[in-house]
């Protein structure tokens, strides 16, 4: 049953008629670099196969928040060139670290150019969807990106984040409301941290 879950998670938002070309790495920059806000659900199939859901923030550059739905009692937020994780199970302040030790910072780097600066592993078509596998040429060892494109228009449906272990996490995104005011508290590990407690 669960890899017909899976399955079926994995194959959202990627259904159409015909298989369709590959996205250039130019194109797929331009994407992101006009992403700058976004807000929308997500699934995400964590490494033990577990399911969680939640409400994904984006503010480019540098920003991010994973707000996990219940019974989760977890937060996953970056700002400040950090990434703080909180968990309500846990006592006292959150995880944090440098942005920079994830792969998630070559998507939220304030100028994107992924056929420059060796980021791109890999970029190939599969089905309907364009993949681009990225890591940071300077610290490969945080692991690597593989992001998923659909076109007509260019939309980031899902991206697998493998870590330095080889462990693997899926974020299948729903449709991002885009172009939104998102206030700056949604992405202040400060405040979070004061209102966590």
């Amino acid at each position: 049953m669960r890899s017909v879950v899976l399955g079926a998670l994995l194959a959202l938002g990627m259904s159409s008629p015909a298989l369709a070309e590959k996205i250039s790495l130019s194109a797929i920059s331009s994407y992101l670099n006009d992403l700058r806000t976004a807000k929308g659900e997500f699934t995400q199939i964590n490494a033990d196969g577990t399911i969680s859901t939640g409400t994904i923030y984006i503010h480019r550059p540098g920003r991010i928040r994973f707000e996990y739905n219940p019974p989760e009692e977890t937060l996953v937020m970056a700002g400040g060139s950090q990434v703080a994780v909180f968990d309500g199970r846990a006592v006292g302040n959150p995880d944090v670290y440098p942005l920079k030790r994830t792969p998630l910072n070559l998507i939220l780097a304030r100028n994107i150019d992924l056929a420059a600066n060796n980021l791109v592993v890999r970029h190939f078509e599969e089905g309907v969807s364009t993949k681009v596998i990225a890591q940071d040429p300077d610290t490969p060892e945080f692991g690597t990106i593989e992001l998923v494109f659909t076109g007509n228009p260019v939309e980031l449906r899902q991206w697998v984040i493998t870590d330095e272990v080889g462990s693997e996490t899926t974020l299948v995104l729903g449709a991002l409301e885009t172009g939104l005011r998102l206030p700056a508290s949604l992405f202040s590990i400060v405040q979070e941290t004061q209102n966590w407690d």
